[in-house]
């Protein structure tokens, strides 16, 4: 041959020519193919002519509006998409860009005492820090077999907490209550009192109001300094108040890889539920159990795994759930008590008696406190917890006049244990009671009541 090749050695040469370009092929940026938004319904938007995965962002430009939105779902070739902000100004037409990426969070050591919102932007008008470490918006939860045991405890600076319900390191608590009987307050002081390392508050769904009060008010300048707030108020499009839980919770995760204990304060739980039921019913999806859609249960415990024990550190997560009209059967408080480590309710009745916390002992449990706290301050606990039981039970009676002192001793010993027991849940929201105090006065009420069983 001319070339001086043989033809086993051309064929080699082609084939490892036709290699080269494939792997150049592969290594390529990949072409995004620009697409139109063909309808709006709602808050959904559907573009043709481009691509994308769930999870992924696409840009839609129109004029000199610019929305950012992250694709939900498919429907006869279009895809569906949230918008992350107002949709005004956004027309027929409008050029929609997939981005082929999905939402990253900014995060390192420059975020404590910030306020930011569920796209990363700060709304406490200071300069916006360039943060050294991205994390992913929805990381995959820890595996199971990674997890470490519930093995210390959590001070929160709560006497009733800390006695009664005490909590563990990478525990995941509900906080249950209705509107208006204080369960903010004692997210703000857990924030302040804690021994944690970190505190990462997530604010889902409230009104822009309360968002400052918590701020300046509940939490304060203390409480703030050792904090980051992520906050999404109620008038935030459902999409960016779903991104509001998770990035707070990936900012938990960064600080838990680094070893270090966490306490993330999620308000509220059933926000960022009826956020997601307002995607889910947009896209398309059936109503099962009071409005809500099957996705919003899948996802609740998708969010829920993220927390807990990692190799090193902790996230210890307290989520606040709202019972509206007091109803404790409601379908997101019944899926959240299944899949939480325990849960604290917040009482009316109790609230309305003047007590704060207004902590019902007797609806309340920690899952963790058996493998957490000794047999001797779960045996005063459990004596005390069973002395309010009796008089919620017989307090009718008692109120009217009609028992008769002596009839019973175990009435009898609930009376005396009353005003005692509301002495030692009562605590001034601005009073931090640590751990050894809490349990001293725990063994001090028992022995006064006749339970002299120690506490070590």
């Amino acid at each position: 041959m001319s070339s001086g090749l043989t033809h086993r050695q051309l064929q080699q040469q082609r084939v490892g020519q036709r290699l080269h370009t494939l792997a150049a092929h592969v290594h390529a940026p990949k072409l995004l193919c620009e697409g139109r938004l063909m309808r709006m319904v709602g808050m959904k938007l559907e573009a043709e002519g481009c691509d994308g995965a769930i999870g992924e962002r696409c840009r839609v430009v129109s004029g000199s509006t610019v929305v950012d939105t992250e694709i939900v779902g498919f429907a006869e070739g279009r895809l569906v998409l949230m918008p992350e902000g107002d949709v005004s100004g956004l027309q027929l037409g409008a050029r929609v860009q997939p981005l082929g990426e999905r939402a990253t969070v900014a995060v390192d050591e420059q975020l404590f005492g910030r306020v930011i919102d569920g796209a990363g932007r700060y709304l406490d008008g200071g300069p916006a820090p360039h943060c050294s470490h991205s994390v992913a918006l929805r990381a995959k939860a820890l595996n199971p077999l990674d997890r470490r045991p519930i093995r210390e405890p959590l001070d929160v600076g709560v006497r009733a907490i800390n006695a009664f319900l005490t909590m563990g390191k990478g525990q995941r608590l509900g906080l249950f209550a209705g509107s208006g009987v204080g369960k903010s307050t004692l997210l703000g002081m857990m924030t302040r009192h804690t021994e944690a390392d970190v505190i990462v508050v997530g604010l889902v769904g409230e009104r822009g109001r309360e968002v400052r009060e918590f701020i300046e008010d509940i939490l304060g300048p203390q409480g703030l300094a050792r904090a980051i707030v992520v906050a999404t108020p109620a008038d935030y499009p459902p999409l960016m108040r779903v991104h509001g839980a998770w990035r707070a919770t990936a900012i938990a995760e960064y600080f838990r890889d680094q070893g270090r204990d966490v306490l993330l304060l999620m308000d509220s739980l059933t926000r960022f539920a009826q956020a997601q039921r307002e995607i889910g019913l947009a896209v398309g999806e059936p109503p099962v159990s009071k409005g809500y859609p099957p996705s919003v249960f899948s996802l609740l415990p998708n969010l829920v795994e993220r927390a807990g024990n990692g190799p090193e550190g902790s996230i210890t997560a307290v989520y606040t759930v709202l019972v509206e009209g007091d109803d404790h059967n409601d379908p997101i408080a019944d899926a959240a008590r299944a899949i939480l480590d325990g849960h604290i309710v917040l009482s009316r009745q109790v609230a309305d008696s003047g007590l704060f916390p207004a902590i019902d002992l007797e609806a309340s449990v920690s899952r963790a406190m058996p493998g957490i706290a000794d047999e001797g301050q779960q045996d005063l606990a459990r004596a005390l917890k069973e002395l309010y039981s009796v008089y919620r039970q017989n307090r009718d009676l008692i109120s009217i006049g009609a028992y008769e002192h002596g009839s019973d001793p175990k009435i009898d010993q609930a009376l005396r244990a009353h005003e005692p027991l509301r002495q030692i849940i009562r605590q001034p929201q601005h009073q931090k009671v640590d751990m050894a105090q809490s349990l001293g006065d725990l063994q001090n009420t028992a022995r006064h009541l006749g339970n002299g069983t120690a506490a070590g």
